[in-house]
Parts: structure tokens; C-alpha cells; sequence
């Protein structure tokens, strides 16, 4: 079995977003060991130039890669990556271990995004949506995600 990893820059603010994240990590505890690595985010002023946020995602990018384990295949949560329906992201999951992966990390950047370096690290650029969804959110949405997909894997009802 897979172990499953989310690499996220920032913390959960409202409770309802904590308490979806903790059943999540409940659930998917039935399928895998997850584990959640939550970096801190660089402060940046209210309104700031882009290379201030540029200098910001390049620090949190260091910081994203230090944490990510050597023979993870991870996968970055990005717009512009690919999208799955969740029966074809479980199947691509289900082959991990065949290619030689123990686990995979998936990686949710800040509220400004995620550096290049980061990006280039990806063995998936994953698009949850061509929508805008409030940042926060994904972290529970990516859990759901995942959860979804191991429930598909292991043929559970859950995902119909």
C-alpha cells in the first residue's frame, strides 16, 4: 500500500475546513498512513509587487523540496497541469507500485502558488478544475480526492 503525504504552505484558519480535514485524514487512515506537512507561509504585505511574491514562492519552494522524500511520486496541485476523471486518477495511482513508487506526495503551494522549481519536481501536474476555488479549501478537497480514489481502488461504494 502507498503511503500518502500532502505538503501544504499554510495553515487552516476556519474550523469547519480543520474538522473536514481531520475526517478525511480518518478515512483515508482505512487505506494508508497520511500524513499532513504543513510549511509556513511567507508573510507578504497586503498588496505586494510580484517580485516580492516571486522571492516568496522561490523561498517556500525550498522549503516544499526539502520535505518531499526521494522516491515519492508526487504530484502538484497546479491549474495548468492535467485533468482526470477520479476512475482514471485512482487507476494512474493504482500503478504506482508497479513503477517502483512506496508512496506519493501531493503538494498545494500558498495562496500566490507554487515556485517553478516546485513544478519542475512534479512527476504530475494535477487541475482539480478549471474553476477558482478560495485557497483553503483545497486541502480538504485534495483529501477527498485521494480518498476517493483509494476508495475506488479497493472497490468501495463510496465513490458512486
Amino acid at each position: 500500500m502507498l503511503k500518502f503525504e500532502l505538503i501544504t504552505v499554510g495553515s487552516l484558519k476556519e474550523k469547519y475546513l480543520k474538522e473536514a480535514t481531520d475526517e478525511y485524514m480518518k478515512r483515508l487512515s482505512g487505506y494508508c498512513s497520511p500524513e499532513i506537512k504543513e510549511l509556513k507561509e511567507v508573510r507578504l504585505p497586503e498588496d505586494p509587487p510580484q517580485s516580492e511574491i516571486d522571492r516568496a514562492l522561490i523561498t517556500e519552494g525550498k522549503n516544499i523540496l526539502s520535505k518531499i522524500s526521494e522516491r515519492s511520486y508526487v504530484v502538484v496541485l497546479a491549474v495548468e497541469g492535467k485533468s482526470f476523471s477520479s476512475e482514471k486518477l485512482a487507476e494512474h495511482l493504482s500503478e504506482l507500485p508497479v513503477r517502483g513508487y512506496s508512496s506519493v506526495t501531493f503538494i498545494i503551494g500558498s495562496s500566490h502558488g507554487l515556485s517553478q522549481e516546485v513544478k519542475r519536481r512534479a512527476d504530475l501536474l494535477l487541475s482539480v478544475s478549471a474553476l477558482t476555488f478560495p485557497h483553503q479549501l483545497m486541502r480538504p478537497l485534495c483529501l477527498e480526492i485521494v480518498y476517493r480514489c483509494l476508495s475506488i481502488i479497493n472497490g468501495s461504494r463510496y465513490h458512486k
